[in-house]
């Protein structure tokens, strides 16, 4: 069960402790308080936990500030709609994302240089972007291959992003350590710029580094499906970090595991991006760099890179996470994915032409049900 509380009401306030004890109250019941600064509001809710089906919803429905109680019927208890819940998002580091936001996130799969963070950096300041993605540690498939330079780069690419207008990095976590490193580094650098930690599809159920990054709550972090197992078994694992206390969460598809979406790096599971929202309140995020694999052209002259994301933002997707290299020969990982800096302005053009495309689609839907 979950009481959602109106809105902006303290976490402190007397009629939410009343709310706490009076759940409590029940035998077997625990609460958890959760609020999210959603992009436009402020959410508290309480979670009761444990033989809610017997409890009745009128006692707490009765008291003032209570918008609604909501009896959990889905699996996702944490992140899901379950019908009646508000997607809200979250704000942070003055960024706002959430199911009606769309926001690009170009940049470095792996950090190689400062020379070349910088020139990407500069590129997106230039065309007014301020959220990109820079890997500092990288799980490879190999032992052999890069593993990304970790914690040593983290003070240039911090004080670059700062330098050049760049709010959120979505940067890879693959051990726990990380997390401490990253705050350190964000502290040291006097917070010049934000982190979006981001757990990788080889770690998607890694239940330990799950409960690491929820239970902290000072970083949101996006989480990318399994490679390798079903969209519901990836939801499941989500669920770890939301029910850790860390509600900001974007749920990011980045393709299937199959030789059944060759020529494609991985099969593109784009289709997915409604049905998560439906799902779930979390905003959705896409990676077409590693859907595909390459930059390769259709006849019609578009990359494939642009063809998929142009697919997802059509149908909704909230971010968009690219690979960008001023030199993709010279990438130390994946460079045959990554766009040029050259390429940026059609590829970020081409997705504000989904982008209106998916916002007219949505208000003739909304004409269409206003006439029903």
């Amino acid at each position: 069960m979950i009481i959602v509380m109106k809105a902006d009401l303290p976490r402190d306030s007397a009629e939410l402790k009343q709310i706490v004890a009076l759940a409590e109250s029940f035998p077997g019941v625990k609460t958890q308080v959760h609020v999210v600064q959603g992009a436009t509001r402020s959410l508290t809710e309480v979670h009761l936990h444990g033989s809610t089906g017997v409890i009745p919803t009128k006692p707490f429905e009765e008291f003032e500030g209570v918008e609604k109680v909501v009896r959990i019927t889905e699996k996702f208890r944490a992140i899901g709609r379950h019908e009646q819940l508000d997607a809200v998002g979250f704000e942070y580091n003055g960024v706002a994302i959430s199911q009606e936001t769309l926001h690009v996130f170009p940049g470095l799969c792996a950090v190689d240089n400062p020379r070349n963070v910088e020139r990407t950096f500069a590129a997106l300041q230039q065309f007014g972007i301020v959220t990109a993605r820079a890997g500092a540690y990288k799980p490879r498939t190999s032992p052999y291959d890069f593993q990304g330079h970790g914690a040593a780069c983290l003070p240039y690419v911090f004080e670059l992003a700062g330098k050049h207008g760049v709010k959120v990095i979505a940067m890879e976590v693959t051990h726990e350590s990380h997390i401490a490193e990253i705050q350190s580094a964000l502290r040291s650098s006097g917070n010049a710029t934000g982190v979006m930690l981001q757990i990788g599809t080889r770690n998607a159920q890694n239940f330990e580094l799950l409960k690491a990054v929820g239970a902290q709550t000072e970083l949101p972090v996006l989480f990318k499906r399994g490679m390798g197992i079903t969209l519901e078994e990836s939801l499941n694992a989500c669920e770890y970090v939301a029910s850790g206390g860390n509600r900001r969460i974007v749920f990011g598809l980045r393709g299937m595991k199959t030789n059944l979406g060759d020529p494609h790096r991985n099969f593109v599971d784009f289709a997915h991006v409604p049905v998560v929202k439906r799902l779930t309140r979390l905003p959705v995020c896409i990676d077409p760099s590693h859907s595909v694999g390459r930059r390769s052209l259709a006849p019609d002259g578009l990359n494939d890179i642009f063809h998929v994301t142009a697919q997802a933002v059509i149908a909704g997707a909230n971010m968009v996470l690219v690979d960008v290299h001023p030199a993709p020969k010279e990438a130390l990982c994946d460079g045959p994915q990554a766009l040029t800096l050259e390429e940026l302005p059609g590829y970020l053009e081409d997705v504000a032409i989904a982008r209106r495309a998916y916002v007219e689609r949505v208000a003739r839907a909304e004409k269409a049900r206003e006439r029903a």
